[in-house]
């Protein structure tokens, strides 16, 4: 269960970060990366930053070693902007649910395709049968209502 100061302590920490490896970092190890989302521990001792990396896996691995290298310089940047009694300890984890939705939405369209082709191709062979509305017996009886107002 995450409290309110974890989830803005956590939301700063994001903020302060994206913006401290945009402008600060120059290691070239480090590509396109943005930090998707922060968990604090309890004790706002330890943080897991979810980073995400466009790019190949070489890229990713890469740009994280050079995360996780600049860890303490990015802590002690973090400590001069933020004014908290702890400046919490950086682990850095790749993200991979950006990649994830990719792969699902591109699998989603590969089946819409491929349903349209298969409905093109049952259409070549000739109209789909028409399928009728029988009527239910119990609405035949149903009672029929005389409005008279």
């Amino acid at each position: 269960m995450t409290t309110w100061r974890q989830e803005q302590l956590a939301e700063v920490i994001a903020e302060e970060l994206s913006d401290l490896i945009r402008t600060r970092m120059k290691d070239p190890r480090i590509g396109f990366a943005s930090i998707t989302d922060v968990e604090l521990s309890g004790d706002l001792r330890h943080a897991k930053v979810f980073v995400s990396v466009l790019g190949a896996p070489e890229e990713q691995r890469a740009t994280l070693q050079g995360l996780e290298h600049a860890a303490g310089f990015l802590r002690h940047e973090l400590a001069q902007r933020l004014t908290i009694r702890h400046t919490p300890d950086i682990l850095f984890r790749l993200d991979e649910s950006i990649e994830r939705g990719t792969r699902i939405l591109q699998l989603i369209h590969e089946m819409e395709t491929q349903g349209q082709m298969a409905s093109s191709s049952e259409g070549a062979r000739g109209p789909t049968p028409a399928i009728e509305r029988q009527e239910h017996p119990s609405e035949a009886r149903a009672p029929q209502r005389n409005d008279q107002t």
